[in-house]
């Protein structure tokens, strides 16, 4: 699974302060308050950013855009006439929000002069199938800590005790209270020794020694095994459209940042 860093998939989604409430354009204003002009500019934003959520542009949403702004000028006011704006740590604020909207543009604008083709998708989606196997398991495990434990437990499975019942002494949280299960998964989706030993069991079969792994000693017993069903390609490309996005941002982060002098 591909790790990005915070920061590249906070950005590709645009999750950041909102434009609106920090520009400084001092165009034509499309009100006053108090004798202060909120710019037009600042009210086209805020329009377009509403639309851009859903909302359908009409009278309501252009009246409920200009009481908004008004009473967020009104508390601004306000917060200015306590000195607030003199602040250290909010003109840093600020500073951030006016360059988290910066940084919003110019990704934007970068993403979309260099597209993300289908062809480059669906190499992805090849791969990934390629990477996943051709079958799926079925199996369920026992963790413990020691290896004297985990051979201990092969030797009650080898005198007929039942799996889900010794499974209740694993270490995994999430399988212990369900007779060890693990439900339907590729190989290589587990860490690679357990996995290793998963593909080489038969059905019914569990493991006659114990598979060690950074998390402990694994008892493994395949319940199960089918052929990968894959989804279709149209049915993940959003997925996939929005992976690459986020490694694309990282990508020119990184070359960015190694090209950039900091002292």
């Amino acid at each position: 699974m591909l790790k990005l860093s915070r920061l590249a998939a906070l950005l590709i989604a645009g999750a950041i302060v909102s434009a609106p409430a920090f520009a400084a354009d001092k165009g034509k204003a499309f009100a006053t308050v108090n004798g202060q002009p909120i710019p037009q500019s600042v009210y086209n934003a805020f329009v377009a950013e509403q639309k851009a959520q859903g909302a359908p542009d009409s009278p309501e949403l252009q009246n409920a855009v200009k009481e908004e702004l008004v009473r967020r000028e009104i508390l601004a006011q306000e917060a200015k006439k306590k000195g607030l704006d003199k602040s250290a740590n909010i003109q840093g604020q600020i500073e951030l929000a006016k360059q988290a909207v910066l940084i919003r543009a110019y990704l934007s604008d970068y993403v979309k002069a260099h597209p993300i083709s289908d062809a480059q998708l669906k190499s992805e989606y090849e791969l990934i199938k390629s990477n996943l196997g051709s079958t799926e398991y079925k199996a369920r495990h026992v963790l413990v800590e020691k290896e004297e434990d985990a051979k201990a437990i092969i030797a009650k499975l080898d005198k007929g005790e039942k799996f889900s019942e010794l499974a209740k002494q694993s270490k995994d949280p999430g399988s212990k209270d369900k007779g060890g299960e693990l439900g339907w998964s590729s190989s290589k989706a587990y860490v690679k020794p357990f996995g290793d030993a998963l593909t080489q069991l038969k059905k019914g079969e569990y493991t006659k020694t114990p598979v060690k792994s950074d998390f402990g000693y694994h008892v493994i017993q395949l319940d199960d095994s089918r052929p990968m069903t894959p989804p279709p390609f149209d049915q993940v490309k959003p997925q996939l459209q929005q992976r690459a996005g986020q490694q694309q941002v990282e990508n020119l982060v990184k070359e960015l940042r190694s090209k950039a002098k900091v002292d």
